[in-house]
């Protein structure tokens, strides 16, 4: 059986409304995840702009997955097209 862990990076800054939504969301799932606020760490900053070219928040790095810039219905619609609910 595949390993099913997720490692689930989340990219915000304090401000963003909709990643307050995003971090509720991962939240109510019960999942553990990093929490990397981009305006006060500068790396976090770099490794989002690395990945995604942008500096648009909220970001999430499932297992190499990335969705950028995105509110909570498309998440849910993202998770389950992954597959990622079936982990949970």
């Amino acid at each position: 059986m595949p390993d099913r862990t997720l490692k689930i990076r989340l990219f915000t800054k304090s401000y963003c409304g909709w990643c307050h939504e995003a971090i509720d969301w991962l939240e109510s799932k019960g999942l553990t995840f990093d929490n990397l606020e981009v305006i006060s760490d500068s790396s976090a900053m770099q490794e989002l702009r690395d990945l995604t070219g942008r500096d648009m928040t909220p970001s999430i790095d499932v297992n190499g997955e990335i969705l950028a810039d995105f509110g909570v219905d498309e998440l849910e619609a993202w998770w389950k097209s992954k597959g990622f609910d079936k982990a949970i």
